[in-house]
């Protein structure tokens, strides 16, 4: 889930934290996701022992377990430092688990890159299109799919 209409980070080079609240298995499921189906892209990964949270070198994603999430839903992403009306410097993305699945973080980190659900995507397709795999919602994919490749290599 995303809050509100979705940002994509603000460049190429995407730094990322996992908070504490994190456990080792949650941990592991984003650094699979992201040394997986992201590095697969035109995305370069860096994980940071420490969150930046203000000046121009903010950390792009902070990773967040076992907090509050919509009720109905497993996770949300958020953009925390809007710089435009489509490019964030800080994006948020959290679970009400400490140990989120692969499927789920490479979903919340699909929309902290601008990734959205089949139906609001370009080109629309339905929201269980198995061609968007671990942004169909609800997601048991736990990669990227074609379309949502391309739609990241075009735009960053």
């Amino acid at each position: 889930m995303s809050e509100g209409f979705f940002c994509q980070t603000d460049n190429s080079t995407l730094t990322v934290f996992r908070e504490s609240s994190l456990n080792t298995y949650g941990k592991a499921s984003i650094a699979a996701t992201l040394n997986g189906s992201y590095a697969g892209t035109d995305l370069t990964v860096s994980f940071s022992s420490s969150a930046v949270t203000s000046g121009s070198a903010e950390t792009d994603i902070i990773y967040q377990g076992n907090k509050p999430v919509p009720s109905g839903n497993i996770g949300m992403t958020w953009c925390n430092d809007a710089v435009s009306a489509r490019r964030c410097d800080q994006h948020y993305a959290r679970w009400s688990t400490a140990g989120p699945t692969q499927s789920t973080a490479c979903h919340e980190t699909g929309h902290a890159v601008g990734l959205t659900h089949g139906n609001r995507a370009s080109p629309a397709l339905s929201n269980g299109d198995d061609r968007l795999r671990c942004m169909t919602r609800p997601s048991e994919f736990s990669t990227l799919g074609p379309t949502n490749v391309g739609n990241i290599n075009a735009t960053y």
